[in-house]
């Protein structure tokens, strides 16, 4: 009795603020209570549960139990938690449950979470669901929809406040009060006119500090940070960063009111593409997760490796230009590694701060020139020091002086070129609408291994 306790209420606070799934024979429980049916067994035991925390549990089940569980558990499962799922595993489950239930499910949650949900569903699916939908319902999520993907269109809120400034803060604290269906979380009533466009809005703390008899017109703030339907999301979520904004207002092209942005959506957003920029750099594509099929991260790989196998080609065509330098000077075949090794790695902490920046758009146009001068006057600098220990180390070890005057300028070279590689290369394809993360790695890594073989051994034919 005492293990099913535990087992149905875990350990909570900063000393086990742990996944449950991982509590052993948490998810057995869970498993042996989908197979013998019993409800309140699983009610006892997922109820409690925090949606991040189901959503682990839903991964941590197998594949066949997972459907089970939210059609066990019917109003009691609260479908956000397939929000916090990797896709492959939420598309999985929402494919597996009968279309009534998904519905059911669906009318309890945040517009925001609903479209995140029916956005990587085929279209045949989506509109299946949507059909079952009321009119009102419909038409709020299909508006949605319609905006492209990944921008603030796709990310807002429909539910908010919005008042004609005619109203008094005593009519709006009442209509708060009193009406049913508001939004659960919100920070601010905004203001409108009868065409629904935007006039500004009114903070909580404000409100509640006002006057009942004072016109909201009189109180009303324009918002200096208003965000189109159309706009990226990734801009906007600069936008909250730099402004501080806990909510945004998301106007049409007409200038109405249409949703709102709230800070939790924005957290995901920045999550959301600092995996992706983290991915493409190491040539992994930005939407692939862990719960993908072999096939799928297989041939989402495969361009990135063939590109590199490109460079490397290119590299060891340069190599065999000098075969007979390396045949007459075997110390030349073990040193070469050295040299484009360092430069490669001196070019991707360039370009990594780089794409970075270009990401956040701390690299403009007006600043680009002093970065390039700093980064190549950086590895100018160590390109120096490095040649001084390269040398020093070479002469210990083979005894011959020339060698090691060869690959300390060989080393400056390839240093100076990997900074600059590591620099222009994700500038022009900026330039270029080229997405500098995923494809500024092959072009530095051929640039770094041809200048440093180029180098030290263009340098040790004319030497020697």
């Amino acid at each position: 009795m005492r293990e099913e306790t535990d087992l149905a209420t875990p350990l909570r606070g900063p000393e086990h603020d742990n996944d449950p799934s991982e509590t052993p024979g948490f998810v057995e429980a869970v498993v042996g209570a989908i197979d013998a049916g019993d409800v309140a067994a699983l009610r006892a035991i997922v109820s409690d549960l925090h949606e991040t925390d189901v959503a682990r549990l839903l991964e941590a089940l197998p594949a066949a139990d997972r459907p089970q569980l939210i059609e066990l558990l019917g109003s009691d499962f609260d479908f956000t938690a397939l929000t916090e799922l990797d896709e492959t595993v939420r598309v999985q489950i929402l494919e597996a449950l009968s279309t009534q239930t998904v519905v059911d499910g669906m009318r309890d949650l945040d517009s925001d979470d609903a479209v995140y949900i029916l956005e990587d569903l085929d279209d045949a699916d989506k509109q299946e669901i949507l059909s079952n939908l009321s009119i009102p319902e419909r038409a709020a999520l299909q508006r949605s929809l319609d905006y492209p993907e990944e921008s603030a269109g796709r990310r807002m809120q429909t539910e908010f406040i919005a008042l004609p400034p005619y109203w008094t803060v005593g009519q709006t604290l009442d209509y708060i009060g009193e009406t049913e269906g508001l939004p659960e979380t919100f920070f601010e009533v905004f203001v409108v006119d009868a065409t629904y466009r935007l006039n500004g809005s009114v903070p909580l703390d404000r409100l509640l500090r006002t006057k009942r008899g004072t016109k909201l017109g009189d109180v009303v703030t324009p918002d200096r940070h208003v965000v189109n339907a159309t706009d990226d999301q990734e801009d906007v979520a600069r936008v909250f960063e730099r402004y501080n904004l806990i909510s945004a207002p998301v106007v049409d092209e007409a200038g109405r009111l249409v949703g709102v942005l709230t800070v939790d959506d924005i957290v995901d957003v920045i999550q959301e593409e600092a995996e992706e920029d983290l991915k493409a750099l190491g040539g992994v594509a930005g939407d692939e997760e862990l719960s993908d099929s072999f096939w799928y991260i297989a041939r989402s790989r495969f361009s990135w490796l063939l590109l590199n196998l490109i460079a490397a080609n290119i590299a060891s065509f340069v190599i065999a230009l000098f075969e007979n330098e390396l045949q007459r000077m075997v110390a030349l075949a073990v040193l070469m590694p050295i040299v484009a090794s360092q430069g490669g790695n001196a070019a991707t902490q360039t370009m990594t701060v780089a794409v970075r920046a270009l990401a956040t758009r701390e690299l403009r146009p007006s600043n680009a020139r002093r970065v390039i001068a700093r980064e190549l006057l950086v590895g100018l600098f160590n390109g120096v020091v490095f040649a001084v220990i390269m040398a020093v180390v070479v002469f210990a070890r083979f005894g011959v002086a020339d060698l090691g005057f060869v690959i300390a300028l060989a080393m400056v070279i390839n240093l100076a070129a990997a900074a600059l590689g590591g620099i222009l290369i994700p500038l022009t394809l900026d330039r270029l609408k080229v997405d500098p993360a995923v494809a500024s790695g092959p072009f530095v890594t051929t640039i770094t291994d041809v200048v440093g073989f180029f180098a030290f051994l263009g340098i040790a034919s004319l030497w020697f």
